[in-house]
């Protein structure tokens, strides 16, 4: 059965390889430039009911899953549940993560589950190849709305969706991108202390207090149409941030009845707001790149903007050194 996956994990990485210089020569990369680029298309949920809502949804959420984990929570509850943002074209930095801070075996006696958050490429292509990596790691879950970074907000609500669905006895849950890496003895062990009683209705990252950006060059630009307040609500990087799991199902249910914006993490702000949850801040998240040295990188939980070459040096010198003191 190894040497099965074995030769279906190379397979794919050669199809992988192969697929994206393919891509790289023959075909221009797709532009995605309105932010109402929301699909329109309503289809019946399947799977999925949540009581309590008395008015009509002005954001139904009306996606279904094209690629689905349904049963990863069933056999044991997850401590941690990871939904990291990714692209198709990220195979690189998905498999990096899965073999260094993303494994989900790498605490015995704590059950963490690791998943990949996409929506749907327009390229069938790439839509072909991420099912295939589906089908050897488990891993990954894609709703059918279309991949793009002004459908970042629909892709966390899909996480969202997602824990509060077949996941909701997790403890808690940890949204971050694919070019983070995660000092995860820190989030365990210091931030969230599995020996301690789960905290509920917690969330906590790097916390910003902003207003919204008016220049159209900007790539943050927040048109007044949509947001006219001067202030945005105090809201967390989305870097990275963590919250208990009964949080997921909130924001979820929020979101129905919250206009849609594509700056994400604002949106999720936008959410907490409503629900009267206060993010704390926590200067162990960074959202920006650090140079790397083992001392300070033991002192932080999230960095920015890691290639996956550095992710595997990254961990492989600080799992190494764990005896040396700073």
């Amino acid at each position: 059965m190894a040497s099965k996956v074995s030769c279906l994990y190379i397979l794919t990485v050669v199809c992988w390889a192969s697929a994206l210089w393919y891509l790289s020569i023959t075909r221009p990369t797709a532009s995605y430039t309105s932010h109402r680029q929301f699909s329109s298309v309503s289809i019946a949920r399947k799977n999925v009911s949540f009581g309590n809502i008395r008015t009509r949804p002005i954001n139904p959420h009306s996606f279904d899953f094209l690629i689905n984990e349904p049963n990863k929570c069933e056999k044991s509850i997850p401590f941690l549940v990871i939904l990291i943002s990714t692209t198709h074209k990220e195979f690189d930095a998905r498999q990096a993560i899965r073999e260094t801070w993303g494994d989900e075996n790498n605490f015995k006696g704590i059950k963490i589950a690791t998943l990949f958050l996409l929506g749907k490429n327009t390229d069938p292509v790439l839509n072909q190849m991420v099912e295939q990596e589906s089908q050897i790691f488990h891993d990954i879950i894609v709703e059918d709305f279309i991949d793009s970074y002004h459908n970042l907000t629909l892709k966390t609500l899909m996480g969202m969706r997602w824990v509060a669905t077949f996941c909701s006895k997790a403890k808690y849950v940890m949204k971050t991108d694919s070019d983070i890496f995660v000092n995860m003895d820190n989030l365990i062990y210091k931030l969230l202390k599995p020996n301690t009683k789960p905290r509920r209705r917690y969330f906590t990252g790097y916390v910003i207090n902003g207003g919204p950006i008016r220049d159209v060059r900007s790539k943050w630009y927040m048109p007044r149409d949509l947001y006219p307040d001067s202030n945005y609500p105090p809201f967390c990087s989305g870097t990275g941030y963590i919250f208990s799991a009964d949080v997921a199902e909130l924001i979820y249910k929020t979101s129905l009845h919250t206009r849609l914006l594509h700056l994400e993490d604002v949106y999720v702000g936008l959410c907490l707001r409503k629900l009267g949850i206060h993010p704390f801040q926590n200067s162990g998240f960074n959202h920006w790149k650090m140079a790397y040295s083992l001392c300070r990188y033991r002192r932080v939980i999230t960095v920015h903007q890691i290639t996956p070459e550095e992710m595997h040096r990254i961990w492989n010198d600080m799992s190494s050194k764990k005896h040396l003191r700073c």
